[in-house]
């Protein structure tokens, strides 16, 4: 598939030309607090009961923006 567009700006270019990398931004984010949530474990070591609750709110919150966007990891 082919898919041109044109951009009034280069600022506007690039960042549409950065989607790739902002994705997988939050994609490593999201595995970090997976890591946290599942594993109990953040920096290899165990997570204490506020960096696991903090992981599991962050997670929720990044999802429900993903979902209020229609966005999907």
């Amino acid at each position: 598939m082919k898919i041109t567009i044109e951009f009034d700006n280069e600022e506007d270019a690039i960042l549409a030309m950065n989607a790739f990398n902002w994705k997988h931004i939050v994609f490593q984010l999201d595995q970090l607090l997976r890591e946290t949530t599942k594993n109990g474990f953040y920096q290899n070591r165990e997570a204490s009961s506020e960096e696991y609750a903090m992981a599991e709110y962050l997670r929720a919150e990044l999802r429900q923006i993903l979902n209020d966007n229609n966005l999907v990891l």
